[in-house]
């Protein structure tokens, strides 16, 4: 049987350098507790200089704190007659869960958001005619998952920024440009 030493994140210690420590008033730390670091077989021990660089996505994407993004139309779904009956529930199946719902024996969209935009209702030609699939071309719907480094919201308000500090330095350009 082996034993071996688990070395994790808690054994790393932050040492600022120069001032530091005035800019980092809450200091340099691991996003997670327990990141596993090395594992060591009785009597060995590590002695390592660790150096910390921040860069930005388009330097490597390995910067990135974005896992992927993406964004899409809202969709809107109309109703172009009642729907009732058996063709309501039918109606019900084509979406995604939410999407229709019955009252009182008649189909309403309930939620046109939570739509995957399958297209699956058109497939049946009992209903084809019934209902009409749009996107709202000024609408949309955009998703961010994080690897974990900043908090989606975080990413958007930041990507944010930088997009409006482009279109500043575009409407300046256009300024020069027409004088």
């Amino acid at each position: 049987k082996q034993w071996y030493q688990r070395r994790v994140r808690g054994n790393i210690e932050w040492e600022p350098l120069g001032d530091q420590k005035d800019w980092l008033p809450g200091g340099v730390r691991f996003t997670e507790e327990n990141i596993l670091v090395n594992l060591l077989r009785p009597g060995q021990e590590l002695d390592i200089v660790l150096h910390a660089v921040k860069g930005i996505g388009s330097d490597h994407a390995k910067f990135s704190p974005v896992a992927t993004a993406s964004y899409r139309l809202m969709p809107e779904i109309q109703l172009l007659q009642p729907v009732t009956g058996e063709l309501a529930e039918k109606l019900k199946t084509c979406f995604s869960p939410g999407v229709i719902e019955i009252e009182e024996g008649q189909a309403v969209v309930k939620c046109s958001r939570k739509d995957t935009c399958s297209r699956e209702v058109l497939r049946h030609s009992d209903l084809a005619d019934k209902v009409k699939l749009l996107k709202i071309r000024d609408h949309f719907i955009f998703s961010i998952e994080s690897t974990g480094a900043l908090d989606p919201l975080d990413l958007m308000r930041e990507a944010i920024k930088i997009l409006k500090t482009k279109c500043h330095i575009y409407r300046k350009e256009l300024d020069v440009l027409t004088t």
